[in-house]
């Protein structure tokens, strides 16, 4: 872990000696108690948490299958687990105990999120499809997004809910209107490999990363705004 206000590493540990080590995706949350932690999700199929005030390891959730991404619910309770299985999962984040299954995807997935409502989370696969779900009726996804390219490795949803981005692999990312049940998107294409996507927190603007040797960038789009004469009335 690094501060950007200074220089130099303020902590550093190895989460495991397995020789399987990779760590394939790490998520910063606020937890319950108001610290910020960080969920480590690795190949050598656990989960870690840690706290990054008290720079202290605090729990380790093990699974059947090297975990990819993991995302935790607004209000603390529920961790969306996906990995190298097709089928993900819902488990209690205090106690690693599986809440329910997510069936429907063909291949292993990489990506996942939580809706702002606490309700609707979203997996990115292989099959080239996220899906979205809603925790109170898991039987099946209730929107199947599909991709252009490649598997879905990042998804982000806006700060109020309104708009969620999904990236493939290179070349293209997905904007899906969440507010209107994701029927209208708007597809931005470019030229080079994705690293990852995100919005600002006031919602304004959307942030990709191109990790390509040669285009490598932070690229930056502004949110459109259709203004009339109406907007200057309060």
């Amino acid at each position: 872990m690094q501060h950007l206000d200074r220089p130099g590493v303020s902590f550093c540990s190895r989460t495991t000696y397995d020789d399987n080590a990779i760590t394939n995706a790490v998520e910063i949350y606020d937890s319950p108690s108001g610290a910020v932690h960080f969920t480590a999700s690795n190949n050598d199929c656990g989960v870690r948490d840690f706290d990054m005030e008290k720079y202290q390891f605090s729990k380790r959730f093990c699974f059947p299958w090297p975990v990819n991404h993991t995302s935790l619910s607004p209000d603390g309770k529920l961790l969306t687990i996906v990995g190298d299985n097709p089928a993900g999962m819902l488990v209690d984040s205090s106690t690693g105990k599986t809440v329910a299954s997510l069936s429907g995807h063909w291949d292993f997935s990489f990506a996942s999120a939580w809706h702002p409502d606490g309700v609707t989370f979203a997996t990115g696969n292989q099959d080239k499809t996220c899906r979205i779900w809603d925790a109170r009726n898991l039987s099946e996804s209730v929107a199947v997004l599909k991709g252009n390219l490649g598997a879905i490795r990042s998804i982000r949803f806006t700060s109020d809910g309104r708009y969620m981005a999904m990236a493939e692999p290179a070349d293209f990312v997905h904007v899906y209107d969440a507010k209107n049940g994701y029927e209208k998107e708007q597809e931005i294409d470019f030229f080079g490999e994705i690293s990852g996507v995100s919005f600002s927190p006031d919602t304004e603007a959307l942030y990709i990363g191109v990790w390509d040797r040669t285009y490598g960038s932070l690229l930056e789009y502004g949110r459109c705004r259709n203004y009339s004469y109406l907007d200057s009335f309060v």
